[in-house]
């Protein structure tokens, strides 16, 4: 399917446009979390991970179980409907939440959409440190206007992202980008930033890959001032790895060899089809 074709949108396995009250709820009520994966041929990398995140998010925000059986049929089906490959986001909200009773119990909705894949741009990016840490950074949660509006500030400055810090002046900690955690290289291991982040499951999986590669790794705290004693930097999200070329005004060279270690660590976890059985 083209990457002109229009969206697949289910909720809870039927077309979504149907129900144009429940999606008023999910725009005006702003309560849920997510997960967001890419699907190659109906299959995709770390679906216990996906599927872990849904299970923590639905046990913290609704008290309630999730039928992963039957969102795991959803998935596979709006991925075949857009012909097999795609970026998807799985949102649970409830039509039933009321913030003025928030510990009543309801029944969880599911809103499975299938887009079309991402294609890796090449591109290094120049970041922007923003002091900002995420309410709640456990959780993947729908609250992104600070993300992506950090993000648009940090374009108009000249940047192309913004990088997340805890803190203030040179001894802030880096934590995550606006939509992607961040790795370090010293030239012999990944250094991973420690602090209050979302780890992402592309993040959980690519150490997977460099454990298997048999690349050192350590998670430890990442003053800012120490971002110039680095060779290079990269963001990992679900769309995949992209260099950073530049953290305010410490610039990164080419690091020989970085992109294929890299590269092959991703490629360690195995695709899984979506489809039950």
């Amino acid at each position: 399917m083209s990457a002109a074709a229009p969206a697949i949108a289910l909720l809870n396995g039927q077309p979504a446009d149907a129900e144009p009250a429940a999606l008023r709820v999910a725009a005006q009520v702003n309560y849920g979390h997510f997960t967001s994966l890419q699907v190659r041929a109906g299959c995709a990398q770390g679906l216990d991970l996906h599927f872990e995140r849904l299970r923590k998010g639905n046990a913290e925000l609704f008290d309630a179980a999730l039928d992963e059986a039957q969102l795991r049929a959803w998935m596979a089906q709006a991925a075949a409907a857009f012909g097999g490959d795609c970026s998807m986001r799985v949102t649970v909200f409830s039509r039933e939440f009321d913030h003025r009773q928030p510990l009543r119990s309801v029944r969880p909705d599911v809103l499975v959409a299938a887009n079309a894949p991402a294609a890796p741009t090449g591109k290094a990016i120049r970041v922007r440190s923003t002091a900002f840490v995420r309410p709640f950074p456990h959780i993947k949660h729908v609250g992104t206007f600070p993300l992506f509006q950090h993000r648009r500030l940090a374009l108009r400055a000249g940047f192309d992202d913004a990088l997340f810090v805890d803190g203030a002046g040179s001894d802030a900690r880096v934590v995550e980008g606006t939509v992607w955690n961040i790795g370090f290289w010293d030239g012999e291991r990944v250094v991973w930033p420690e602090g209050p982040a979302l780890r992402g499951t592309s993040e959980r999986l690519l150490q997977a890959g460099l454990q298997a590669q048999g690349c050192a790794q350590q998670v430890r705290a990442v003053r800012l001032a120490e971002a110039g004693s680095f060779v290079a930097a990269f963001a990992v999200n679900a769309s995949g790895l992209q260099r950073i070329a530049a953290i305010d005004a410490v610039e990164y060279r080419e690091a020989p060899g970085l992109d294929a270690l890299l590269d092959a660590a991703k490629a360690c976890a195995p695709w899984e089809s979506l489809s039950p059985g």
